[in-house]
């Protein structure tokens, strides 16, 4: 668990839409890639392949920023019906770089195997 999860918060962004069209269109329009490059330039992932997809409901690509560093992240759109017969989007961008991990000091008193003294 790293400091931000356990102070109750997250890296991810989160978003959410109510979209008028059916969730049908809205897959399509995120999940083939002709329609999806209409935008989200494939210049903008790291790769046109999903990295994950449950037909319909899910799929999760990797972007990478297009300056330096070229921090990558996984951005997941998930598709579900709403109540008015459109649909609901969210779009969860997690930064997923593993040079970004804090890597932080243990602390000297943390009672490890040897116990410190008091003086």
């Amino acid at each position: 668990m790293n400091d931000m999860e356990a102070e109750g918060q997250t890296k991810d962004l989160v978003l959410e839409y109510e979209l008028d069209a059916p969730p049908e269109k809205v897959w399509r329009a995120i999940s083939i890639p002709a329609f999806r490059e209409k935008w989200l330039p494939k210049g903008e992932l790291a790769d046109t392949e999903p990295v994950s997809s449950a037909p319909g409901e899910e799929i999760c690509y990797i972007m990478r920023d297009d300056e330096p560093p070229f921090l990558e992240s996984v951005v997941t759109f998930q598709v579900t019906p709403n109540a008015v017969g459109g649909t609901r989007l969210k779009i969860i961008h997690g930064l997923a770089d593993a040079r970004l991990e804090r890597h932080l000091p243990r602390a000297a008193n943390n009672n490890w195997t040897r116990l410190m003294l008091a003086a």
